[in-house]
């Protein structure tokens, strides 16, 4: 093994040890020596600075020259997958940032790895030599090729995908030799292990399905195909056919569980629900923000579980102001809202016909009825720093100006942030901005203190006035969270929503029952997910079975197959409508479309289809859309690993959905204020 001294780097041996433990061991991650040099090596000091903070993230990132940093769970699997023992020399294939090569460093006896990107070579060449791992060879060249005069490899691992095995590296392995890489085509590649057993005889196996950036070379693909990704495909006989992930007797049992529903507007689909109507809490999912059959299938069900069940509570995915100035209209409350609502990007994700026409009936079933019995409209979500302290400080003015003016004083750090509050979290590494923690904070509880002199006033005005000082102080916290990572401040956000949930409940009194519309992500139960499982993650599903029970508690998730979606391309993009790609092998969807029912529902309840359910536990891959949407990476941004019927107590099947069709940017006088019933 290479003489190497330990690394010191920024992040903790905590955030190591984390990784190594939910990410790696979790998912059947074995060899002791890969772990222990996973746990050794920061993976941050191969990242630009600008990345850092997402270091430990469980996906790849991005690095100089287009190229990517394999995720960890990724490099952790092929130096396993290679065998490399303590003497073993080693050749990789496409440097990149240096991490692998770190890593390998520590496992193997002797490491040399080749990129085809000189900048990329000398800058993985420094990181490598700073970072205790100098004795590791790096060589600026055509990978496709090898390092002939190195040769013969123990192992050589190729980190890009390529059409076939390059012939060189083959010739450049020793007998008993491993070759491990990704092989196929642009939209899906195997990893390969390929043994060398003598002169031109091979043992080959398929380890299971990934994705990497292509592997250009003299025995790979040209630049010309790697700039045109759906010519990238070539028949390679050699591969075995595998097996479908989804068997045809597994999608037979689905099929004959699924029960078909008729069309959105028939009574029967909304009919098919009734079975939840018992519980306190009913959440309907979505696959994706942007499509037309979640939304109007979430209102079909609504309207029914109001209509029928008693339901009063419709709580959603959205900023508390914004729901605020709907629901004041659609009980009857004339009090203007300080800006139109849902103009936040992304405006479509509520501001779409199917949302609008739900709310117009909710409007008229309130009409009809006294105020205590009307169904209320509220957001879950805590974005809205900025219309949440312009809506305190407007109830302040109207009950307590002396309270306003110790509001503007105490909001006043937050206040050049209300419009950016994401660069609020950078600023607060800076002493002058660590005051407003405490300030909101303080806002909150002098509110809270006065709770039984404001509510005599104005009992619906005052508890809005609360959520948004409560909104204020976990904001904050949120966008201060964001700057050091995603887990603590996803799980941050879906305990937001469930106190904000609970609060609503309790408010209600013991009969009150709620209606939850959210993204599958944040309804099916995240312990039997990914993000629970790898990334420590909780969600709203969760933690409503954990306070409510099982019982209590119904959880709906909604799926597709294909069509189209309205999504951006970039966070704060334009809306555009594009295509949804085919389910990949080995999901859940694609194991729903296997069974070939247009329109269905399936019962997933323990009590039900109890031997289909030990089946259809998986793991398997399930697809997340949310308002981004980027088909071409389309694995990597938006599958993760999931037990469908662990995770939801049903399952809604669309084979084929459409996109959500938004609202006109522009509106008729008045119509901004009375949005959706002035349009």
């Amino acid at each position: 093994m290479a003489s190497i001294r330990p690394i010191e780097g920024a992040a903790s041996a905590l955030q190591r040890e984390r990784m190594v433990e939910r990410q790696l061991v979790r998912r059947g991650v074995r060899d002791a020596r890969v772990l222990a040099a996973m746990r050794e090596v920061p993976r941050e000091a191969f990242l630009e600075p600008g990345m850092r903070e997402f270091a430990y993230e469980d996906s790849p990132l991005p690095i100089p020259d287009g190229q990517t940093i394999s995720q960890p769970y990724v490099v952790a699997r092929m130096i396993e997958a290679a065998r490399i023992g303590p003497g073993d020399r080693v050749l990789e294939v496409g440097t990149g940032s240096g991490y692998a090569a770190a890593v390998l460093a520590r496992v193997a006896g002797e490491v040399c790895t080749i990129e085809r990107h000189a900048s990329l070579a000398a800058l993985a060449r420094r990181r490598l030599e700073t970072h205790g791992a100098a004795a590791v060879e790096v060589r600026a060249g055509d990978g496709t090729l090898g390092w002939p005069e190195r040769a013969p490899f123990d192992a050589i691992l190729v980190a890009a995908g390529g059409p076939e095995p390059p012939p060189a590296l083959l010739d450049q392995l020793a007998r008993g030799g491993r070759l491990v890489m990704p092989v196929g085509d642009a939209d899906a590649q195997s990893l390969l292990r390929i043994t060398r057993r003598d002169a031109g005889r091979y043992d080959e196996e398929d380890l299971g399905d990934v994705r990497f950036v292509p592997l250009i070379g003299a025995q790979g693909w040209s630049e010309e195909e790697a700039a045109r990704p759906h010519a990238r495909r070539r028949e390679r006989q050699r591969l075995p056919r595998r097996e479908p992930t989804a068997p045809r007797a597994l999608a037979a049992q689905l099929r004959d569980a699924s029960e078909p529903l008729p069309a959105i507007d028939d009574d029967a689909f909304a009919a098919a629900f009734d079975r939840f109507a018992g519980a306190r809490v009913v959440l309907l999912g979505e696959a994706s923000h942007g499509t037309r059959e979640f939304h109007r299938a979430r209102a079909a069900i609504t309207r029914r579980l109001i209509e029928r069940h008693g339901f009063g509570i419709v709580a959603v995915e959205a900023d508390w102001p914004d729901a605020a100035a709907v629901d004041r209209t659609l009980r009857g409350r004339s009090v203007p809202a300080p800006e139109p609502p849902f103009r936040r990007f992304p405006t479509w994700m509520w501001r779409n016909t199917d949302v609008a026409e739900f709310l117009a009936w909710l409007r008229a079933w309130n009409a009809d009825r006294a105020p205590e019995r009307r169904a209320g409209f509220y957001g879950l979500d805590l974005y809205s720093l900025g219309a949440s302290i312009e809506a305190v400080l407007a109830y302040l003015d109207r009950v307590d100006p002396a309270g306003a003016g110790v509001a503007r004083e105490r909001y006043g750090c937050l206040m050049p942030w209300s419009n950016d509050p994401a660069a609020y979290g950078r600023m607060v590494l800076d002493e002058a901005y660590r005051s407003c923690e405490a300030d909101a904070v303080a806002m909150l509880r002098d509110l809270l203190a006065r709770r039984l002199d404001y509510a005599r006033r104005d009992g619906d005005r005052f508890f809005d006035a609360e959520q948004n000082a409560r909104l204020v102080a976990e904001a904050e916290r949120y966008y201060r969270t964001m700057y050091y990572g995603s887990r603590g401040t996803w799980n941050l956000r879906d305990t937001h929503m469930a106190d904000t949930l609970g609060r609503l409940l309790e408010r209600g009194g013991s009969r009150a029952r709620a209606v939850v519309w959210a993204h599958n992500s944040h309804i099916g139960d995240a312990r039997h997910t990914e993000m629970g499982q790898v990334r420590g993650e909780l969600n709203l599903g969760q933690l409503c079975r954990e306070r409510y029970g099982d019982a209590a508690v119904a959880l709906v998730g909604f799926g597709t197959d294909c069509g189209t979606v309205a999504a951006a391309e970039v966070w704060d993009g334009p809306m555009r409508v594009m295509d949804v790609r085919h389910a990949l092998d080995g999901s859940y969807e694609r194991l729903s479309r296997d069974a070939g029912i247009e329109r269905c529902l399936v019962d997933l309840r323990p009590h039900v289809h109890a031997t289909l359910r030990e089946r259809l536990a998986g793991p398997l891959l399930e697809r997340f859309i949310g308002v981004i949407y980027r088909p071409d990476t389309e694995r990597w941004s938006h599958y993760a690993e999931a037990s469908l019927p662990r995770q939801f107590d049903a399952w809604v099947w669309f084979e084929r959905t459409e996109a959500v069709v938004p609202l006109p940017a522009g509106a008729r006088a008045g119509g901004e204020e009375t949005y959706p019933f002035g349009l």
